[in-house]
């Protein structure tokens, strides 16, 4: 891309009042997108011994499977977007450990 695009592009979203996007806050993606079924379906949030071989995957393959999504859970776990479901995920880690 030229800088000229680049510039352009920038100036167009300060016009429209797009800022820089501002991290995904992880406990409120959670509570909108995740809390409804694991809070009551399984893995319960309360279920640690379930979460253990999740957790196993680390942050970067527990994202990669909520992106795809797993049984019942849709892709991004009906999150917006992938730092969405990074932020819920990392939130959820906290959680369960």
């Amino acid at each position: 891309m030229k800088l000229t695009t680049v510039i352009g592009a920038m100036a167009l979203c300060s016009l429209l009042g797009a800022g820089p996007v501002a991290a995904a806050d992880g406990k409120a993606v959670f509570d909108k997108s995740c809390a409804g079924c694991h809070k009551s379906m399984s893995p319960k949030i309360t279920e640690k011994d379930k979460w253990a071989p999740i957790l196993k995957k680390g942050t970067n393959g527990m994202v990669a499977s909520v992106m795809k999504g797993k049984g019942v859970m849709p892709p991004k776990g009906g999150a917006a977007s992938e730092a969405d479901v990074r932020a819920a995920v990392e939130y959820l880690q906290t959680l369960v450990k």
